[in-house]
């Protein structure tokens, strides 16, 4: 019978070894990426990668053998290009990921849109933080707003982000990576949906209830207990207006009791959402690419290569930097079936070492990142 305590004994002496070639190993990574640093030759080549562990697994004695090594060298790699980023950082090479760092944003005589009309929440956000400081305007769309924002003919945009009961709203997140803005700062506004009528409408009455589809999602309990029909709207605010404007008392509507009050209608529910800590996280975006001295989060997006591993490989950079991931999402990319984006939220500040190193990395691996602001 074999001896575990001397069995032990070996695996040690074996794992010893190990560490010292694989400190050995580093330390020739070392003398790469200083010859990446005279020659500017990036960091990553996939193709030398590949054939290396293709000669390392024909090396194996078996199957399993030769995937436990695929796999072992993946990881050594990767830790190899971290370590040649971290020290290409230390140079001042990719060490500056364009954000200016100021003490606080802009905010007298400020130019701010919202997507709405009057009575709606994203108005209610966006007097709320900017206060008298600000001149207001509204458009029907997301979308309108990030051109006006992109164009200047606002300086700032309020946008809802993420529902604590209905999640993200995806329209936002796809449109930060198409238009060139910067998520600036971002607050909570607790949200409280009242369903509200024409005169003379009762719950018996209603057949319909009008809303934006987030609003009705927050808002689902409450409808399905009566059985009616959800009908989408562009804006709380705007579902208010279609029910004051047709005056049918088989249809009501979700948004604020401020809307109700705004339209002309009557309350008959008030917190119909299903839960009392309903809040909303609004976005405020800018053109600029700024950042608040005390900002410590970091939103990025990214697609990557179709290829086993791949996201693990772009989320090591932010464990190896010792960052905090707070949110992940993923969005299926416009014209691309079955590939998908990727929307990253850490903690960090855009000129803190261990961010800059992570973002290099994940930059030269994945494909095309995008750096959606630091709040």
């Amino acid at each position: 019978m074999l001896d575990l305590k001397e069995t032990r004994g070996e695996i040690d002496r074996v794992d010893k070894q190990i560490i010292e070639l694989f400190e050995e190993r580093m330390e020739l990574c070392k003398e790469v990426a200083e010859y990446k640093l005279y020659t500017g030759k990036p960091v990553l080549d996939r193709k030398r990668e590949l054939e290396k562990i293709a000669v390392l697994k024909s090396m194996a004695s078996d199957e399993f053998y030769a995937h436990s090594i695929e796999e072992l060298f993946e990881q050594i790699m990767s830790m190899s290009r971290k370590l040649q980023y971290k020290l290409l950082t230390e140079e001042g090479i990719n060490n500056d990921i364009g954000f200016d760092i100021i003490s606080k944003l802009p905010m007298e005589n400020v130019k701010v849109v919202y997507q709405g009309i009057d009575g709606a929440y994203s108005q209610q956000a966006a007097m709320s933080y900017f206060g008298d400081n600000a001149t207001y305007h509204n458009v029907l769309t997301f979308k309108q707003a990030m051109k006006e924002v992109r164009d200047g003919v606002a300086d700032y945009a309020v946008l809802p982000f993420e529902n604590s009961t209905a999640g993200i709203v995806t329209d936002v997140y796809d449109l930060l990576v198409e238009f060139e803005n910067y998520i600036v700062d971002s607050f909570d506004v607790k949200i409280s949906h009242c369903l509200s009528a024409v005169k003379g409408t009762t719950l018996e009455t209603i057949k319909e209830v009008y809303s934006h589809p987030q609003a009705l999602m927050q808002s689902s309990k409450f409808i399905d207990e009566y059985g009616w029909n959800k009908v989408n709207c562009a804006n709380t605010a705007i579902a208010a207006q279609i029910i004051s404007q047709e005056k049918d008392n088989t249809r009501a509507c979700i948004a604020s009791k401020n809307a109700a009050k705004l339209y002309g209608l009557e309350v008959l529910a008030e917190d119909v959402n299903q839960s009392s800590i309903n809040t909303t996280k609004f976005i405020i975006v800018s053109r600029r690419k700024i950042a608040r001295r005390e900002a410590n989060n970091i939103c990025i997006s990214f697609e990557m290569p179709h290829e086993s591993g791949s996201l693990y490989t772009m989320l090591s950079h932010i464990i190896y930097n010792d960052l905090n991931m707070t949110r992940i999402e993923s969005r299926p990319v416009p014209g691309k079936k079955w590939e998908y984006r990727f929307y990253v939220e850490f903690e960090g500040k855009s000129d803190q070492p261990g961010v800059v190193n992570a973002l290099s990395g994940i930059n030269a691996e994945a494909l095309n990142m995008q750096i959606l602001g630091n709040y």
